[in-house]
């Protein structure tokens, strides 16, 4: 039976929820991740270091027994976080970026940035403290086509943001086109992608398969399959500017199978097995150590995990439900379905 063993992979975007979902969701990720970054879009947000310490308290009195896991966190860009925050993020140790939702983007982004404007004394700050900006890279007017927004923020955000502050450390997150991939290709070493799974293995055709398929919807949505191979392509490129993030973003049933539903898809369950498929698929497993584990530390500055990780090769059923909420269950991408690697206990 095929085996790869792996140096403890790491999830550098993370979405944990709070309370009873958090609970739910944090042991599946412990099982796989060393570290993760999670994200700061809770209601309200995680907008100062106080905060963040708060927040990081209860993920760890979360961690069921036995387990080692690292909660790295992130707090919340406004149109006033106040420069001097920065600092104080700076001399936290375990607060590792910022990031910056458009007003309106995507889940709980209501109070994101309005315009990069106001934030660009916040954002010279960080440029001066090597503190990471963390992107969710998408425009919100509503004028611009849905699948053309990531491209349209390159254009009138990224690069004009990077032309100002040229040492800013920036990872253009879950990133999803040709156009991303080919500018972080080409951009300086401050800057970095993440990418998902789920866009690794899919494109916009998944959302359709067999009538409207709420738990393939996420934000930014599946794209072309010329931008999934893009993807593919520098993923298992060997490039270091390229690492994981797997964007688990769980929602319970109800609210995914609604009117208007959320956006998100719950990977976690899988969050290392479903790029093993897609590494495999372009026979490039033996790039997935340095995607999985090697490149995310090596852009925050820190060490690699010191244990490792066993993957088998075997063809893994997907539970059709996951406990969630008292009220509500999770559904899992690949529900009812199967993934063609198992984590070994």
């Amino acid at each position: 039976m095929q085996t790869l063993t792996l140096i403890r992979p790491d999830d550098w975007h993370l979405h944990l929820r709070d309370g009873a979902a958090l609970q739910a969701v944090l042991p599946d990720t412990a099982r796989r991740f060393g570290r993760a970054i999670v994200m700061p879009n809770l209601k309200p947000p995680v907008r100062t270091v106080a905060d963040a310490a708060a927040y990081r308290d209860r993920i760890l009195a979360a961690l069921p027994a036995g387990m080692r896991f690292e909660p790295l966190m992130t707090l919340y860009l406004t149109d006033v976080t106040p420069p001097d925050e920065i600092a104080r993020v700076a001399e936290s140790g375990f607060v590792k970026a910022i990031k910056l939702y458009p007003a309106g983007a995507t889940t709980n982004s209501d109070q994101g940035l309005t315009d990069i404007a106001k934030a660009m004394p916040t954002l010279a700050a960080m440029a001066e403290l090597g503190v990471p900006l963390l992107v969710h890279g998408e425009v919100t007017d509503p004028a611009v086509d849905v699948f053309d927004r990531e491209a349209v923020f390159i254009e009138q955000v990224m690069k004009p943001l990077l032309e100002k502050l040229p040492t800013l450390k920036v990872v253009f997150e879950h990133i999803t086109t040709r156009q991303a991939a080919n500018f972080v290709w080409s951009a300086p070493a401050n800057v970095a992608a993440t990418i998902t799974a789920h866009h690794l293995l899919m494109n916009r055709n998944a959302l359709f398969q067999g009538g409207i398929r709420p738990h393939h919807y996420c934000l930014p949505v599946l794209k072309r399959e010329s931008h999934r191979e893009a993807l593919l392509e520098v993923a298992t490129s060997g490039s270091p500017k390229f690492f994981l993030g797997t964007d688990s973003a769980p929602h319970g049933k109800r609210t995914k199978e609604a009117a208007c539903g959320c956006a998100g898809m719950y990977t976690a369950n899988n969050g290392i097995e479903l790029y093993a498929e897609a590494f495999e698929a372009a026979g490039a497993l033996d790039k997935l150590e340095g995607f999985a584990s090697r490149f995310g530390p090596l852009f925050y500055g820190l060490p690699a995990n010191d244990d490792t990780i066993t993957l088998v090769k075997e063809s893994t059923p997907v539970a059709n439900e996951l406990p969630y909420l008292a009220d509500d269950t999770l559904v899992p991408l690949r529900a009812g379905e199967t993934v063609a690697w198992r984590l070994q206990d």
